[in-house]
This record gives structure tokens, sequence and C-alpha cells, in this order.
């Protein structure tokens, strides 16, 4: 059997409607209105709440709908911001959460939606969090509409970060987890080009990264189906072509970027598994305790955990090197894996970022092996190709290949 076919599968996907193109945000007081909405509360850091080319685009396109912003979410998607945004919800009665600007916002008004949604105290939820590594997603929260302004590609999700500091009052040691639940995947989502462009390109190439990361590991990723098979490979087309002019012609450039990650991540997030692995693994051994963006490290990591992957499995090789334009026609296995590591390393040096994890602060090579023995026990390790048995030493080697 051709190695890009399943022998069987099944996909069970919802999500809200997406809309794309310039201007879409204008839209945003019809898709409340779709989902009965009445008070929209908008939720942002403080940057792009400060930000009129941002912010103003948002609240007008709301228009009645706009009953107030709360521009307090963290990079580090802190339990204390999502109390205080509860706080600032019941203040003016919202009933809709529109996220505006990164994963960390999207993540904070998820946190928003379940504090909303369960009758317990914030410290009760804190206490479950340090104990669980997670707090339960009740079927009833207010729904989440996304306006993404990065390319991370963490919109189409049912899953969301959290962190949690002695600062906020509510435990006595950090601790950190996540959010996973069907409640939690936007109700709408709108990608509008002219709010992404808005973003400093370094953080718009660093999200890239990650973005294009989730279509690479749809091609492998254990859970995979023909569905994710045909939006990965064409999320993959447009990425390819668009990524490498990010720098030098951002806004023409995104007209191809933002579909591209649209699809990357469509499907890869899903109440059966996620099609994240091996990359966002590692990508979450680099950041953890460590003070390291998460498209960075992927940056980094990426193109030796593929080289891992294929010196072990097929990895589809083929399948990435149609994907990303990659001339397959008389080459051996070996040198598609070859071309296909070359050409991911090729993409992320046109982004302009970090090769090695010497370049990086706050991470000596001392820590490899505590980075590896947490990307061994990811969560995310789960979906790596089946035939693929990683090991503690193994991943240490690809760290240390990377240093």
């Amino acid at each position: 059997m051709d190695e890009t076919v399943d022998a069987g599968f099944r996909f069970a996907y919802e999500h809200g409607p997406i809309r794309y193109g310039q201007g879409c945000v204008d839209a945003l007081s019809e898709e409340l209105s779709g989902i009965g909405a009445d008070r929209a509360l908008v939720v942002c850091g403080k940057t792009v709440g400060d930000t009129p080319a941002v912010v103003d685009p948002v609240e007008d396109g709301l228009g009645k709908y706009h009953a107030g912003t709360f521009a307090g979410t963290t990079p580090d998607k802190r339990l204390g911001a999502a109390v205080a945004g509860l706080e600032a919800m019941r203040d003016v009665g919202a009933d809709v959460l529109v996220s505006l600007g990164g994963g960390s916002s999207l993540d904070v008004a998820k946190a928003i939606a379940v504090l909303a949604g369960r009758e317990e105290s914030a410290e009760a939820l804190a206490a479950e969090l340090a104990e669980t590594g997670s707090i339960a997603v009740p079927e009833d929260v207010p729904p989440i509409v996304a306006v993404p302004t990065t390319l991370a590609g963490a919109d189409l999700s049912i899953a969301a970060g959290i962190t949690a500091t002695p600062a906020s009052g509510l435990v006595d040691e950090p601790v950190g987890g996540g959010l996973f639940g069907q409640p939690l995947m936007p109700a709408a989502l709108l990608y509008d080009p002219a709010l992404f462009a808005t973003t400093p390109t370094n953080v718009l190439a660093g999200s890239a990264m990650n973005g294009f990361d989730k279509a690479v590991e749809a091609m492998y990723a254990n859970t995979r189906t023909a569905v994710t098979d045909a939006t990965g490979k064409r999320a993959l087309e447009l990425l390819a072509d668009g990524l490498p002019d990010l720098r030098a012609d951002t806004e023409a450039a995104l007209e191809t970027v933002v579909p591209g990650i649209v699809l990357a991540q469509y499907g890869a997030s899903r109440p059966d598994g996620m099609t994240l692995s091996l990359i966002h693994a590692f990508g979450h051994g680099l950041t953890a305790g460590y003070p390291i963006q998460q498209g960075v490290a992927h940056a980094v990591v990426a193109p030796h955990a593929l080289s891992y992957l294929f010196e072990r499995v097929d990895g589809r090789r083929r399948l990435l090197a149609d994907g990303l334009g990659v001339d397959t026609e008389g080459k051996s296995d070996a040198e598609l894996a070859e071309a296909v590591v070359d050409r991911v390393a090729e993409i992320r040096d046109d982004l302009g970022l970090p090769s090695t994890l010497r370049e990086l602060d706050g991470i000596a090579q001392s820590d490899l092996p505590n980075v590896a023995a947490y990307v061994m026990d990811d969560g995310l390790m789960a979906y790596v190709p089946n035939e693929l048995d990683p090991t503690v030493e193994e991943i240490e080697g690809v760290l240390r290949e990377a240093w």
C-alpha cells in the first residue's frame, strides 16, 4: 500500500466558522449575532490594548456588542490574569470573550471561560491545577471568538496552557499545566491579514516556525488521517512559498502565509488526539523553565528532530518532500530525507531564526539531560509514529546535535 494512504480512520472535528480576508473583523458583530451573544469582552495583552491599529478595528467591528476591553493577559498565561479577566467580564456583564493577539491571549481567554463555568473559588481551582496539572473543563462555558495576530496556529484548538505563581496568592509553588475540552474550541475565528501585519516581524517569524511545524508533524503523527494529509500538505505548499518572504515583504507574504497557518492547524487538536508530536515535545522541553520562545525552540531543534526521525522510520518523507516543493525525481529514501531536512532549515534561515541552542540565553549545555527527561515525559510523545521508540538517551543526543 502507498505510504501516503491510511487503511482507515475516524475524523471528528468541530469548530466555529472561519473568516479570512482584509478587513474581515468588520464582520465581528455578524458572528456574535450568529452565536446569540450580546456583550463582548475583548481579551488582549497590554501592548495590543495600547495599539490603536490593532484594537480599534476589532472594537469597531463589534459595534454595539463591545462591552469592554481587558488588556491584562500575560505571555506566561497566568491563572492570576484569568481571575482578573473574569472580574472584568462580570463587571461589564459580558457573555462572550473575544481573544485578540497571540496564543497567550487566547489561552487566558479560555482560562477565563473555564473559571466562569466552574462554581469553585479561584483558590480551589488553583489547587486542582497544582494537584492534577489541569483544571477540568465544564460543558457550559462562555463562547470564545478568536482574532489572531501571530502565526503559531494555536487557534483551531480545544487546548490551552496555564500557569500559576505564588505572586498571585493562589499557590505556594509555581505550577503549570493545561486545559483540554471541546467547549474551548472557538465559536468563530477571524483571520485578518491587516492585523497580522501590525505585529513586529521578529514576533511573526518566531510564531511562524511554530505554525509551520504543525503542518510538518501532521504528516507523520500516528493520529493523522486522509483529511489532515490534505490540509497539512496544502499548508506546507503555501508556507514554503510564503515564509521565505515574510521579513522582506511582510504584507504580501501574509496573503499566502495566513491561509497556510489556518490549514496547518486544521484537525491538529481533536478529542481523539493531537497531530503535534516530536518537534512540539522538544519545544515544550526547551521552554519549560527556560526563557526561550516556543517558535525559536522549534527553529533550532526541528531539523535535528527530523534527522533523528528519518534515521529510524520513514516519517512519510516523500509526502513531506512533495509538500515542501522538493524535487523527488530519482532520489533515494536517504536523499529524500536529507532534502526535507535541508528545506526545513532553509525556511528557518529565511525567517532569520537561530540555528543552535548555544545562541540562546538562559540555557546551558549541562541542562540538556533535564530537558531530555522533560521531552520524554511530554504528553505529545504519545503521537509520534508508532514505529518510533525513542529513549531519553536518544533525545539527549538530538539536543546535543542542536547545541
